[in-house]
């Protein structure tokens, strides 16, 4: 009874209180707990099993580029550094030779790229006994810091609350007189560490380009280390001899794939070619058009156009060209036979110091001839340092004597170092040639010669219209020197022979941006200054608002001030001129031509023509002025004709004349793309 369902006799009756429960508590603790279990297996057949934990296996990490230049110097018992703004490689090379100086004074120095090391280290320096820091800073374009300073620059703008009271430091300054903002760079820096507490151990040295910037640094550099000297208590170990940083290798069994052949960068980067170009990886750029621009004449004008198709470079008009030139084989040849060495031995010049950043002073392992073809300077004279060593090996004692006078500080050594260096343009195969008993071996000449930098060209198109070809406008340089020599520009006679579809005719390049740029607003009228070559941006200004013109924008007047000797030789780009004139681009062309008649004609001269309508332009329309070329005379004449508008139509005087064209320089309405 107590096991029978219930349900099968509903009729069944309660026979008495006392009768036992169909089911005990027993079977109910019993059922529950199957109930559970059943439960608990079926919940935990399904979660997933828990995954082991391993412990994270150590990776090596790839080395990183030491950006710690206070740990460097710990690291090599340094306690000078000496960091350079090069944009041409001088002020590198000055650094170097500062670096060197250290090892003559008992000190240990290095050279470095400020764009290599963390900046903001500075107030570390403090940490090593007797540590000083060198700035050797050019100045490039309108007051602006190199390309490798720039970031240093920001550094310094940026960082008021620095301190840097525990630096020792000093500034080599390089510039040129014949441009606005003389030396603005070096300036700044040197005020700027004063301003965070650093202390100035000796005075800031001008070396002024457009005169003699070899002297300028000897005699600052004569001065400066008797006074490092004094405040460190130091003596100077009266060692002049001297001290090489490269030892030379010499590969006899090697892969000539290993081998640098004119590569900038990377091996092979001719021959695999990888974006982004830049500085270190130039792209190889066809030349699709070479042909001369003037009509009669002994100069030779050219208009070059460079195939940047497929490498995703861009450019704005306004920006420059920076190409890669090479040695003319001529001299390199001559320079091989000079010396009586073999040029096609495989070699490298490796740095003593195994903790410098700079291994060599070149691409290495290459060629003597890859090396003085490609990467070294061997056509400018060179500077009193490279005399200075190269003198050793001078069998003559009076050849010897010259050259050390040449590069000392005294009055008669420069003066020799100015007549016979440089007012005579003495190269270094000038030189081998003319001191017979001079015979160095080529590696130290090597070592000692600076790299051959690019050369920068204003860009005479406009990507809106040409987004795969560059144009470059240059003229041919070739003189004759006072000892009878003809010397030829390197690039430029580079450029004149690069033949379309010819053997080798392609040029390495890259694009370096610009501040040169036109206005924002295309209805701001423009007046360009360009006499020469310095036509070349203007033509991509034309072609860029020709081109905003047939887009349908309020294009405002553009107006060209254009000047050459005569209108039947050199009128470079006449016939785009007149038709751009013709089209209503160009709302007026004005063309001085200087020599066509008794009296010079310049473009200062058509400016003050047209005084009032200049003025008129500049002072109600909002115009933008640009001038580009000469540095020494043509800028500096515009800029007067500027200031006497400005005296006669704004009733100023010169300083207030002065002072308003400085302000539309400061807002960006006067731009100068100009060089010496």
């Amino acid at each position: 009874m107590a096991d029978m369902d219930p349900e099968t006799n509903p009729h069944t009756e309660h026979i008495g209180d006392e009768e036992e429960p169909l089911f005990s508590n027993l079977d109910l603790f019993l059922f529950t707990l199957i109930v559970g279990l059943v439960v608990y297996w079926f919940m935990s057949r399904k979660q997933p099993e828990p995954i082991p934990e391993f412990k994270k296996l150590e990776t090596p990490t790839p080395t990183a580029r030491e950006t710690s230049f206070i740990e460097k110097m710990k690291k090599t018992g340094k306690n000078i550094i000496v960091f350079y703004g090069s944009q041409t490689g001088t002020g590198e090379e000055f650094a170097n030779r500062l670096a060197k100086d250290a090892q003559r004074y008992g000190m240990k120095g290095m050279a470095a790229d400020p764009e290599e090391y963390s900046m903001g280290e500075l107030a570390r320096l403090a940490e090593i006994q007797n540590s000083l820091a060198i700035f050797c800073m050019a100045t490039y374009g309108e007051g602006d810091p190199t390309d490798n300073a720039q970031d240093f620059y920001d550094w310094l703008q940026e960082n008021d609350d620095e301190d840097l009271s525990g630096l020792n430091y000093t500034v080599f300054a390089l510039g040129n007189k014949t441009y606005e903002h003389y030396n603005a760079m070096g300036k700044y820096v040197d005020k700027r560490l004063e301003e965070l507490g650093a202390k100035r151990i000796f005075d800031l040295g001008l070396g002024d380009d457009d005169g003699n910037l070899e002297e300028d640094f000897i005699s600052w550099r004569e001065q400066f280390w008797p006074a490092v000297c004094e405040h460190f208590g130091v003596e100077a170990s009266g060692d002049d001899s001297s001290i090489r940083q490269y030892e030379l290798k010499v590969h006899n069994d090697i892969n000539m794939n290993k081998v640098f052949t004119g590569e900038i960068g990377r091996l092979k980067s001719f021959e695999v070619q990888k974006p982004p170009f830049d500085s270190k990886n130039p792209f190889l750029a066809p030349v699709t058009v070479n042909r001369k621009l003037n009509k009669a004449g002994d100069r030779h004008l050219m208009h070059l156009e460079l195939d940047i198709t497929g490498s995703k470079i861009r450019y704005e008009s306004g920006d420059h060209v920076a190409v890669f030139p090479t040695n003319d084989s001529e001299l390199v040849n001559k320079l091989g036979e000079i010396l009586g060495v073999d040029l096609d031995v495989v070699i490298s010049l490796n740095n003593l110091d195994e903790e410098s950043n700079k291994k060599h002073p070149f691409p290495c392992p290459t060629t003597y001839r890859t090396a003085l073809t490609h990467y070294l300077d061997i056509t400018n004279p060179p500077r009193t340092n490279v005399l200075y060593e190269l003198a050793q090996y001078a069998s003559d004692p009076k050849d010897q004597e010259n050259m050390r006078k040449m590069a000392s500080s005294s009055p008669e050594g420069k003066a020799l170092y100015q007549s016979w260096v440089l007012d005579s343009c003495r190269n270094i195969r000038a030189i081998l040639e003319d001191m017979p008993s001079l015979k160095p071996p080529i590696d130290h000449l090597c070592e000692l010669l600076p790299r051959l930098q690019a050369r920068y060209y204003s860009i005479a198109s406009s990507s809106k219209v040409h987004p795969n070809s560059i144009h470059i406008c240059a003229v041919v340089v070739e003189y004759e020197t006072k000892t009878g020599r003809v010397n030829k520009g390197v690039a430029t006679n580079w450029l004149k022979n690069k033949l379309v579809n010819g053997h080798k005719s392609t040029v390495p390049m890259y694009i370096r941006k610009s501040q040169f740029r036109l206005p924002f607003k295309a209805s701001n009228p423009v007046i360009m200054i360009g006499p020469g070559t310095g036509i070349a941006p203007f033509m991509g200004f034309i072609q860029e608002r020709g081109w905003l013109k047939e887009q349908g924008k309020d294009v405002g007047e553009t107006v060209m001030y254009f000047g050459c000797r005569h209108k039947n030789e050199d009128y470079i780009y006449q016939e785009e001129l007149e038709e751009a004139e013709k089209k209503g681009v160009l709302t007026q062309l004005n063309v001085a031509f200087s020599r066509d008649q008794a009296h010079k004609v310049y473009v200062q001269h058509d400016l003050k023509k047209n005084k009032e309508h200049v003025w008129k332009l500049i002072h109600t329309d909002n115009a933008h002025i640009y001038v580009c070329g000469d540095a020494r005379n043509m800028a500096k004449d515009v800029q007067t004709a500027f200031y006497e508008i400005a005296e006669e139509f704004g009733g100023m005087t010169r300083t207030q004349a002065t002072d308003y064209v400085k302000k539309l320089m400061t807002k960006g309405r006067y731009s100068q793309d100009v060089w010496s």
